[in-house]
């Protein structure tokens, strides 16, 4: 009960305390049938209540003046767009007559939004990256803590939540949800939004809110970046390397062949040589044959001239014969000798391509595994 005489220590009272009830609160008095003292936390207040304005009967109120006695009343989120726990008590004069009623109105917070602003700031600055934590009720962000090295503008206290958000989505399926978000107009980097539905403490089954944690995954995002800008540059290496071995096979395949040509240059040359060999064996028989000839038509006089005529026609082709075979034999030599050098580096260009191709293989090898290497490591981001 609650003496008239005691209202200016009443009022003081509530002045004192109005800031240091967690959640707010509103104090009212109402004398006969007006209001006409009020109260207001800075973090809580209810416009519908000023000074001046009578004051409904049947109001919680108007009941604790009408019955003279302390009412206490949970009022539905429906009446005011939030849940509240107002306490009424009546005033009562010298003589014992109820003159009016002092009321106490404070939200009804789940513990977790009253605790916010205490756990809120430290758990915070726990996440490497910074994070942004904010608790709702059903329409909207009632709490919102940012850490130093992360924060989302958009966000305020009060906003409402927009049917596609995932605390609208965890409210309606009333189940935790976790959403990785590359959307960085929202954001300005990836980020891992979690919802948790928030019940009320006296009916398990009835959700009030949620609380909510947009975590960044910067580091991830880029490493996921790096892993994915690798691998491109991996794949494209790779293709090049292939098309880089198949053209040192390629010319594998033409050093063999024309160290096979060589060889058959080679073995021609060799066969020329054996045939200036022959036509110089042939051109000295046919020089003795010319001899024989000029003897013979000498001894037969008048008669063998003309046959004397063709001994030296012989003997001349026999000189001919003769003189070309050495310059066939000089042609040969060169040809044996540019041969022999095109063999060599042949030879040489050959087991290059072959160390190509073997270099080709180690490194393909090795892109086969920083490939794998980074494929590994997307995964790696992925669960950042």
């Amino acid at each position: 009960m609650i003496l008239i005489s005691e209202m200016d220590c009443l009022k003081a009272s509530s002045e004192l305390q109005a800031d240091l009830i967690p959640g707010g609160v509103l104090y009212l008095i109402v004398e006969g049938d007006t209001f006409t003292w009020r109260k207001a936390s800075k973090e809580f207040d209810l416009d519908i209540f000023q000074i001046g304005q009578k004051l409904n009967e049947n109001s919680i109120a108007g009941r604790a003046i009408k019955e003279k006695k302390r009412i206490v009343q949970n009022v539905p989120r429906s009446l005011y767009g939030m849940r509240l726990r107002t306490v009424a008590e009546p005033i009562f004069n010298e003589n014992g007559d109820c003159v009016g009623a002092f009321s106490v109105v404070f939200p009804l917070l789940h513990p977790i939004v009253k605790a916010f602003n205490d756990f809120a700031p430290i758990l915070a600055e726990m996440f490497s990256e910074g994070a942004v934590i904010f608790v709702t009720d059903l329409q909207k962000i009632m709490r919102i803590q940012s850490s130093k090295k992360f924060k989302v503008d958009y966000l305020k206290e009060g906003k409402m939540l927009g049917d596609g958000s995932l605390a609208k989505k965890v409210l309606q399926a009333k189940k935790p949800m976790v959403e990785e978000v590359h959307n960085n107009e929202l954001y300005g980097m990836p980020v891992m939004v979690t919802s948790y539905p928030i019940f009320d403490v006296e009916n398990q089954n009835e959700i009030v809110g949620s609380i909510g944690i947009i975590a960044p995954k910067k580091i991830a995002g880029d490493l996921r970046g790096i892993s994915e800008s690798m691998e491109s540059g991996l794949t494209g290496i790779s293709a090049a390397i292939e098309q880089l071995a198949s053209s040192a096979s390629t010319i594998h395949a033409n050093e063999q062949a024309l160290n096979s040509e060589i060889n058959e240059v080679s073995s021609l040359a060799e066969e020329i040589d054996e045939l200036s060999y022959f036509i110089k064996k042939i051109a000295g028989e046919t020089k003795m044959l010319g001899l024989n000839a000029s003897i013979e038509a000498a001894r037969a006089g008048e008669a063998g001239k003309g046959f004397g005529v063709v001994a030296q026609q012989i003997g001349k082709l026999s000189e001919q014969s003769k003189e070309t075979v050495p310059k066939i034999k000089k042609l040969t030599d060169e040809i044996k000798k540019k041969a022999e050098e095109l063999s060599e580096m042949s030879k040489s260009s050959l087991t290059s391509s072959q160390e190509q191709a073997a270099a080709t293989e180690e490194v393909t090898a090795s892109i086969e595994e920083l490939t794998a290497m980074s494929e590994e490591l997307n995964k790696m981001a992925q669960k950042l």
